[in-house]
């Protein structure tokens, strides 16, 4: 009976895999680009990254498996994905570009004593900036993504920012 599960296990793991892959092939052929191996690698490894990677974390995540890509390849496919409406940049207080995969309408709270950046979705304060502007008469502009980003230190670097 335990030998099912394990072969019940292995198929349900091909199957998530398999979706994703689909997945990924979608996003990267309905934002106009060619969907290839090194663009699909790069996406997923993205994807299944939590921590708003630098170009050289995503590298280091996949030059092992991928000894043919190059780093100049993972800069120039995430100039790529950022043009094409994949990912978004999130710059930090020193100057270093970090890639995110959300881009639903947040903001991002930079830990320069930790480089961590923690997500932060409030529609509230989104509804209140739109209003702002809104209120200020601001001609000429339209508003298509908010992003705020708060810049601070954790006072405990062993504890995570709670958002209430």
């Amino acid at each position: 009976m335990q030998h099912k599960f394990l072969i019940d296990n292995y198929s349900y793991l091909r199957i998530i895999l398999s979706l994703s892959y689909s997945h990924i092939k979608d996003k990267i052929s309905e934002s106009g680009l060619k969907v290839t191996h090194q663009r699909i690698v790069i996406l997923n490894t993205v994807l299944q990254m939590d921590n708003h990677p630098t170009v050289e974390h995503i590298y280091e995540s996949i030059k092992d498996a991928n000894p043919s890509i190059s780093l100049g390849t993972v800069y120039k496919t995430v100039e790529a994905f950022v043009n094409n409406g994949l990912l978004s940049k999130v710059s930090t207080n020193e100057g270093q570009m970090r890639y995110d995969p959300k881009l639903d309408n947040h903001g991002h709270i930079y830990c320069s004593n930790t480089s961590e950046i923690i997500d932060y979705f409030d529609d509230e304060l989104n509804d209140m900036i739109l209003s702002f502007f809104k209120n200020k008469r601001v001609s000429n502009l339209k508003i298509k993504n908010i992003t705020l980003q708060i810049n601070g230190d954790k006072i405990d670097p062993e504890k995570d920012v709670l958002i209430k």
